[in-house]
């Protein structure tokens, strides 16, 4: 029977850094990543050379980047592992570097994320293979076409839904990592449509930045003298891919199965959740990966959401960062930057952001409908 990394020796996150999130400048992705990952080690209270391997996730700069970003912290002659799984790719890293403490082969790994458009289009090679709608069906216009689905299925008004976006603006404004930090009201965020009833600020920014974490075990911890106080659980890792069939929307029917089975995994139950960041990408996301992880009841979200469930401070505290709408998107860190707000979440360091009492969070990532990557963290 396979084992799972919940049945192995446990993992922590000890360390999370970050280069803020921001649109595309000249800033070199070694700054980038260098930035991230030397705030994570000041931040675990580990030289570079307490680290033994390091996972690097990047989806848009090409072959092997980690190296020539790395080598200015010292030639280790360490590991170095290079992800991508394009959206998820940060999650990725978390998930093998999860696997290589939990199995004792290391005690403190890294896992770090960066990326930043060098091209205005991101490539993908040819399958060499017609695709029948590649030009018409654009992802705007598919979760616009979702939004209009769940408007009508659940009674709700686009304006009920754009008020995710209108949450999360306000999260992101408190953030200091975020691309977008400024507080939007309703008609702001429901103006300049850019299909149906999705506008822009229902969509995220896609820029570039860094974000790393240090994990370790206990023998680490123990052995290098680190915090425990301030040391956060991974309880439960999960990933899967997509399914045989003609599912419409893919991306929610394969979030179900994953974070439910991060959930179970951990032993809780998705209402015990504290704090949960999706794969927002659009408004509309954050209501589908919610209600599929069984948060509340299918069709709830937004009468909830009107209540507060979902504000810091309410039942749960959903992208507490600003989610990807506010905090943004960069491709490789996202996944990664994730399980850094959660972490700073559990450790009650998250200032004007901090939910009160969290003690779980969930980090939740899928990539282009086809992976899905869940991780819970507890203190």
């Amino acid at each position: 029977m396979a084992k799972l990394i919940s049945d192995l020796r446990p993992v922590y996150v000890v360390g999370i850094g970050f280069h803020p999130y921001q649109r595309s400048s000249d800033t070199s992705y070694v700054q980038l990543g260098l930035t991230a990952v030397r705030e994570a080690l000041s931040d675990a209270g580990v030289t570079w050379e307490d680290v033994e391997s390091s996972y690097v996730a990047h989806a848009l700069l090409g072959m092997a980047v980690g190296r020539p970003m790395l080598r200015h912290l010292g030639d280790s002659g360490r590991p170095i592992v290079h992800i991508e799984n394009a959206s998820a790719s940060g999650s990725a890293a978390v998930r093998h570097a999860c696997m290589e403490v939990a199995s004792g082969i290391s005690d403190v790994v890294l896992a770090v994320g960066v990326d930043k458009r060098e091209r205005p289009e991101v490539y993908r090679a040819s399958t060499g293979l017609p695709d029948l709608a590649e030009d018409s069906i654009l992802p705007f216009t598919h979760f616009a076409l979702l939004t209009d689905e769940y408007a009508h299925k659940h009674g709700v008004t686009p304006e009920d839904m754009a008020l995710v976006a209108v949450k999360n603006h306000a999260n992101g404004a408190k953030n200091v990592n975020a691309q977008r930090q400024k507080v939007r009201t309703i008609e702001e965020v429901m103006s300049r449509p850019i299909s149906g009833s999705i506008t822009a600020l229902q969509c995220t920014p896609i820029g570039e930045g860094g974000a790393a974490v240090i994990l370790a075990s206990e023998e680490g911890i123990k052995r290098l003298g680190l915090d425990m106080g301030r040391a956060v659980r991974i309880a439960s890792s999960a990933a899967g891919s997509e399914r045989a069939g003609n599912n419409l929307n893919p991306d929610t029917a394969l979030t179900a199965d994953i974070m439910r089975l991060a959930v179970a995994q951990a032993q809780i139950a998705a209402t015990d959740l504290d704090v949960l960041e999706v794969h927002d990408a659009f408004s509309v996301e954050e209501l589908l990966y919610a209600e599929a992880i069984d948060i509340c009841k299918p069709g709830h979200y937004v009468p909830m959401l009107k209540e507060g469930a979902w504000d810091i401070g309410g039942r749960c505290a959903v992208s507490p960062s600003g989610g990807l709408l506010a905090m943004g998107h960069p491709v490789g860190p996202t996944g990664i930057g994730q399980v850094g707000e959660i972490t700073r979440q559990l450790r009650g360091e998250a200032g004007a952001r901090q939910h009160k009492n969290a003690k779980t969070g969930l980090a939740h990532m899928v990539g282009v409908g086809a992976v899905c990557y869940a991780h819970v963290l507890m203190k």
